[in-house]
């Protein structure tokens, strides 16, 4: 059963549409930190499917062991106070998925798209969903005439890119959304802190980008919501996201921004939208959905 198909029997065919990503990234026998996954072929990724010799490689990272506040205990070593509380809101703590009601198998969640070939939480801090927010920052190419740069008819789309220091990637700048913010919050502070460099910055250079990011985020359109094709995925925990794109359609709005790489970003630029691309995760499909909302060159 393909990517495609397993999100639809999840959460329906709108999401599907919206969601173009193939299940690989959460499969690569390489983890982010050199740990090596247990094989999984196409045809075996689908719980539904029985496999008995499945021996998944239990890893979750040292850091996250560590237990730093982002992170949950090892539930499966440690009994807490409180049971978790899956598929809820579990005090300031989201456990609830896009993707609908998740399984719970021996007290721990089961991812809804499939085998990874690694159980544990790997490098997530969650037991099931890890909330995080893309922001797609958008405007239009201009000459420097002021006129928009066109492709066979169509108006060249650019949108701020930022280069992961984990991975070397290019991506989306976004973050996880800490217990008890909100989407919206953790969209602006997510922006500025990469994109913007506000963590160094001065109190009155802080006011002022946050002037700056309030004003282009007055307004957006979601682009998805739901389950991602992440590296980091594993059978226990996986990544989800919410995309949203903020477009400045005459470009005045970023005539005032100042684009500076920080906090987990490398680097920081303008980046013409293209199916060439090659960027982390899924954000190349959220990228193609903007291009194809916006009727964009691609």
């Amino acid at each position: 059963m393909s990517f495609l198909s397993r999100i639809s029997s999840i959460t329906g065919p709108l999401i599907a549409v919206r969601h173009m990503a193939k299940v690989n990234n959460c499969r690569l026998f390489n983890y982010q930190d050199g740990v090596k996954r247990f094989p999984v072929p196409e045809d075996k990724v689908s719980w539904s499917v029985d496999w008995p010799e499945y021996q998944p490689v239990d890893h979750t990272h040292p850091a996250v062991l560590r237990g730093p506040v982002w992170a949950d205990l090892d539930f499966r070593k440690v009994t807490p106070d409180t049971p978790p509380k899956y598929n809820e809101l579990d005090g300031n703590v989201d456990r609830k998925s896009y993707s609908g009601t998740y399984e719970i198998v021996n007290g721990l969640p089961r991812n809804p798209i499939g085998r990874t070939g690694m159980c544990g939480r790997g490098l997530l801090g969650r037991w099931g969903p890890n909330h995080a927010v893309d922001p797609i920052v958008s405007r239009w190419k201009r000459g420097e005439d002021g006129a928009k740069t066109m492709m066979e008819g169509k108006p060249v789309l650019e949108f701020v890119a930022i280069m992961r220091n984990d991975t070397r990637d290019w991506a989306i700048p976004g973050g996880m959304i800490d217990p008890g913010d909100t989407v919206s919050r953790t969209l602006r502070k997510e922006f500025g802190e990469e994109a913007m460099n506000s963590l160094e910055a001065t109190e009155e250079e802080k006011k002022e980008i946050e002037a700056h990011v309030n004003d282009l985020f007055k307004a957006g359109d979601e682009v998805y919501s739901g389950y991602v094709d992440d590296i980091r995925n594993t059978d226990n925990s996986w990544m989800e996201t919410v995309a949203m794109n903020f477009h400045d359609e005459t470009g005045s709005t970023f005539n005032k921004i100042k684009l500076k790489a920080g906090d987990d970003a490398g680097d920081v630029c303008w980046m013409e939208a293209s199916s060439k691309l090659n960027l982390y995760a899924s954000h190349l499909d959220f990228i193609e959905t903007v291009v194809k909302q916006r009727n964009a060159a691609w």
